[in-house]
């Protein structure tokens, strides 16, 4: 494998580990990222010998000059999480939408022609479930349920409890809050640009990712991120809910070596050619199971249950990688218990400047 892969998003916590894998392939690797202070803190987190270029992806000219000599793209460059409050959505799709739609326009001027996508778990809603052996699906809890201590979804029609199944790739898309929505319209803008010029992309749905140098203190963090920065600050983890609700926490570095193995596929697949991944760790766990197991290996306060909630949140999502494991060349996954035992001590990011 060789060639020069531009890494949008390079310096953060996924795509500095993106970035690292692929050198370590034997990728020249060149990293554009806006350092933006709501997600970084001081340092720059990048291997030696990569080429850094400070801009912002939704800028035409900065992604032009990012994009000079390159063979392929790894786009990890996005705003996260729920956010604060709906006020955030102009910023979510200027930098996922808007940024999605120059970094392609730039790769047809180039005639780069092979994508890996970050897309995410986000983009089914709630997880797939099940009645009796039927497939059901839920519709979004109602706030009044939520108050009431209410999490599980019934069945719409009965008011029957669910079974919880693994989502596969063909399950339907049903986006539930603005990033999710956000991350759906990165899959169809690179689905349109495949169509259009012939390009190969691999969208990589990435399920609960977690592992060293994740960001601290910020409200864009994942819930990994904030149970580990509330223990570093002697605080209990604090559970919303009732714990229970059911993911799939993947390593940081399976997901880096997803990408690397996604390179490699968009190489030989045919013109025109989108095929979206899960990327998890095959394994389900429980938020509960996450912040009591990271509680107990730093000897911290047990996790408060909290009963809060926020409305945006689904209750379960976990995933069926069975495409990405029969389909792709990557290794066996971080197992949870040795993941987490690492986690829990491992350094996290600065925290950002306005947490």
């Amino acid at each position: 494998m060789s060639g020069l892969l531009l890494v949008t998003g390079g310096a953060g916590f996924i795509g500095g580990e993106v970035a690292r894998a692929a050198v370590s392939a034997g990728w020249a690797v060149r990293i554009l990222d806006s350092l933006r202070s709501d997600v970084h803190g001081e340092a720059i987190h990048a291997a030696n010998g990569m080429d850094v270029r400070i801009g912002d992806v939704a800028d035409p000219a900065a992604v032009a000059a990012a994009l000079d000599g390159v063979t392929a793209v790894c786009h990890q460059a996005a705003k996260v999480g729920l956010g604060v409050d709906f006020r955030d959505a102009p910023d979510y799709v200027r930098s996922n939408d808007l940024g999605t739609a120059v970094l392609l326009a730039g790769m047809t001027e180039r005639g780069i022609d092979r994508l890996v996508l970050a897309s995410s778990m986000v983009v089914y809603g709630e997880g797939a479930y099940s009645s009796g052996g039927m497939p059901v699906r839920v519709p979004p809890r109602a706030v009044t349920d939520l108050d009431a201590g209410r999490f599980e979804p019934l069945d719409p029609v009965s008011g029957a409890p669910l079974d919880p199944e693994l989502v596969d790739e063909d399950a339907p898309m049903d986006p539930r809050n603005v990033y999710a929505a956000t991350k759906l319209q990165q899959e169809h803008l690179a689905s349109a640009w495949a169509r259009a010029t012939g390009g190969r992309v691999a969208a990589l749905r990435y399920h609960n990712v977690y592992g060293p140098g994740m960001p601290q203190n910020t409200p864009y963090a994942g819930v990994a991120s904030l149970f580990r920065s509330q223990l570093q600050r002697g605080e209990a983890p604090t559970v919303l809910e009732d714990g229970r609700q059911r993911r799939d926490f993947v390593h940081v570095r399976d997901v880096a070596a997803a990408n690397v193995a996604a390179l490699a596929w968009t190489a030989e697949r045919p013109a025109g050619t989108v095929r979206p991944f899960n990327v998890g760790s095959g394994a389900v766990h429980t938020i509960g199971d996450l912040a009591a197991a990271l509680s107990r290996t730093r000897g911290g306060p047990e996790p408060v249950v909290t009963g809060g909630y926020r409305l945006g949140d689904v209750r379960h999502i976990t995933a069926s990688s069975a495409r990405l494991r029969r389909e792709l060349d990557v290794p066996d996954p971080v197992p949870f218990e040795q993941g987490v035992a690492e986690f829990a001590t491992a350094p996290l990011r600065p925290a950002v400047s306005d947490a």
